[in-house]
């Protein structure tokens, strides 16, 4: 059988302090969760080559360094350009504390709010306060709602227990979960019968059981995983170096190459091959590319906003790269 990934060791990504009252304690933040799916590439149909993009200025056409990409705000027909300074400056950025607000009942919290978990490990000299909020979280059955900066954002929180660790969930602002508002529900008159509404709890009682994660799969996930290893068991696979050329170096900042670039090369490669090909089947690849590397300069840059490399979880390897 064939290893196609496996899941590393979890690395901070975070440091700061929780801030009750005049107890501090200083922790380290993990990222909780993990994308199990298999990281899949774009390639080629005709020729199976790496599809590539690149963050190219729409001014000057250069491929743009990530170090050197600043974020801007259009409003209007104007666009405000915000530095990594502009950005620094604002209070709450250089915040490193994770201060409660109020405590309040476990049960009040609507999971709808909840968004991504974080772990929070004690530093040394923070083991002994760590514990006792976290036993009288425990014992009190209470949750504490924080507030915190992470990831160029203010955010709202929720301070939990979950085993011998606290948990730091994220929660969505009240403005980013929408009301249900469905017409066909307020307008259509719906009569439930005592006999319905008895089978009803019926079926569902049969059904009840205790929730236990570990007896379900991602079946969709495990079938991608047989036919990636048939495939490889059979050698139906392409040589990753000659199809997809030298890996890309490592960093948000790495220069790789689009498709327009590897379909230039390849019909040069084929022009020599043929001693004679006409000089026109390689002129024209360069010039379909503009519109491509604007949307995948584009999606790049949205990609990097929303979740920066540094801020992540350490990625799934695979042993064989997939196509």
């Amino acid at each position: 059988m064939w290893n196609v990934r496996f899941t590393g060791l979890m690395r901070s990504i975070w440091k700061g302090a929780i801030s009750f009252g005049l107890v501090s304690v200083p922790v380290k933040v993990y990222s909780a969760t993990e994308d199990h799916d298999l990281k899949l590439h774009q390639v080629h149909d005709k020729d199976r080559g790496r599809i590539r993009y690149q963050r190219r200025c729409e001014v000057c056409g250069e491929v743009v360094e990530y170090a050197d990409i600043d974020k801007a705000y259009e409003e209007g027909g104007r666009t405000v350009v915000l530095t990594d300074e502009d950005l620094k400056s604002l209070p709450v950025e250089r915040s490193r504390e994770i201060e409660v607000v109020e405590f309040v009942p476990d049960t009040q919290i609507d999971p709808m709010y909840f968004e991504k978990s974080y772990y929070l490990e004690p530093e040394k000299v923070g083991v002994k306060p760590y514990q006792l909020l976290r036993r009288t979280l425990e014992q009190t059955e209470l949750t504490a709602v924080v507030k915190f900066a992470l990831r160029q954002k203010s955010r709202l929180g929720a301070l939990r227990v979950r085993g011998d660790v606290m948990v730091l969930q994220a929660l969505l602002w009240p403005d980013e979960v929408r009301e249900a508002a469905f017409p066909v529900l307020e307008d259509t008159e719906v009569k439930i019968s005592d006999k319905e509404l008895k089978m009803s709890s019926s079926l569902v009682e049969s059904l009840s059981s205790d929730f236990e994660p570990g007896q379900f799969t991602d079946e969709y996930q495990a079938q991608l995983t047989q036919l990636v290893e048939a495939k490889l068991a059979k050698g139906d696979a392409v040589d990753t170096e000659e199809t997809f050329g030298a890996p890309a170096e490592e960093g948000e900042g790495a220069e790789v190459l689009d498709l327009m670039e590897a379909l230039r090369r390849s019909v040069e490669n084929r022009r020599k091959a043929a001693g004679g090909a006409k000089e026109s089947s390689g002129a024209k690849a360069p010039k379909a590319s503009a519109g491509g590397r604007s949307r995948a300069k584009k999606a790049e840059a949205d990609d990097a906003e929303d979740s920066p490399q540094e801020q992540k979880a350490p990625p799934k390897r695979r042993t064989r790269k997939t196509g």
